[in-house]
């Protein structure tokens, strides 16, 4: 009871003929597994790149923009009301 017969074995054969159809399918099916494994590898490749490359862009972006930040205001940019001469 603990081990399966040949007909056992024979009828799983059968399920896996009509099933996956004979010569070529399998081997079918694992190049198009394996064509879309090679695609997969080949979008993360070039998703790294782009973000490497946008993180680049925006590093060289940022040296290049001046950093007002840190200046004083000069008078002609306060809120205060000019003051009138008497």
């Amino acid at each position: 009871m603990g081990s399966f017969s040949i007909w056992h074995w024979l009828i799983v054969l059968a399920v896996v003929l009509l099933l996956f159809g004979g010569r070529g399918k399998i081997s079918q099916i694992m190049g198009d597994f394996g064509k879309g494994l090679k695609s997969f590898k080949k979008g993360i490749k070039d998703d790294e790149e782009e973000t490497a490359a946008t993180n680049a862009a925006s590093a060289a972006t940022a040296q290049r923009v001046p950093d007002d930040t840190h200046r004083p205001m000069s008078s002609a940019h306060t809120t205060e009301s000019p003051k009138k001469a008497d």
